[in-house]
């Protein structure tokens, strides 16, 4: 069971999410303007917070910015928005996850479930590796959750942070989607552009490109895999 703060200004999808959480036993509180879910969310502790974006208030990306000032609750942006540069934009903002209206309830579900089970799994204190990560230039602390490359420290979000550790700890070996998929964002399933948004940014973040890359190798249809300049 998870507290669950629904921010929707449609009133029938909001009435929808509600009935369909509560029956599957969570707690559920609900708003329909940014304002009021930021001031839900500093009053009461939530597991997950399920975000619109077309609030009438103020804009869900500015509301997303505003509720990364003052929690790390993990959000979910439920939005009919589909432009590749906004949901990059989100992600590195802060969102856990994204769903595309319309969605069904079974999606939801699964996505809340990968995205609670990462939450609590950091909660309850499950630590990475303790040990410094080094390919190249590259210079990762897990424990800490730093990165550095070359010496410079890299601005990384959380999700970017797992991605790279991740292939960091398998040097030159080729990582399924799939794999990655179930490792780092803990889902069974999930299309291909999660992945490459997050590939994308830490790849400008690396100072590289798909076109011209050093330490991410996309092998297409296979996989990707993180190695040293040659």
């Amino acid at each position: 069971m998870a507290r669950v703060l629904v921010v929707e200004d449609d009133q029938f999808v909001r009435s929808a999410l509600i009935r369909h959480l509560t029956e599957a036993a969570h707690t559920v509180r609900s708003v329909g303007t940014a304002l009021e879910a930021l001031r839900e969310v500093a009053q009461v502790g939530f597991d997950v917070v399920i975000l619109d974006l077309g609030l009438p208030d103020l804009d869900g990306g500015e509301a997303l910015k505003m509720l990364r000032g003052i929690t790390d609750v993990p959000v979910i942006i439920a939005t009919a928005r589909d432009d590749e540069a906004e949901i990059v934009r989100l992600l590195n903002d802060g969102a856990d996850d994204y769903l595309t209206k319309p969605f069904s309830v079974e999606h939801l579900s699964a996505r809340m479930t990968a995205v609670l089970r990462r939450s609590r799994a950091t909660a309850s204190g499950a630590e990475p590796h303790s040990r410094v990560i080094r390919v190249g230039g590259l210079s990762i602390d897990p424990l800490r959750r730093q990165a550095e490359l070359d010496g410079a420290a890299l601005d990384l979000t959380r999700r970017e942070f797992d991605l790279l550790a991740f292939l960091a700890e398998r040097p030159g070996v080729v990582v399924a989607r799939k794999e990655l998929l179930a490792e780092v964002w803990q889902q069974s399933y999930g299309d291909d552009q999660t992945i490459d948004v997050h590939l994308s940014w830490l790849r400008r973040k690396l100072g590289e490109t798909a076109a011209r890359p050093r330490y991410l190798h996309t092998l297409r249809g296979v996989g990707v895999k993180l190695e040293p300049p040659q």
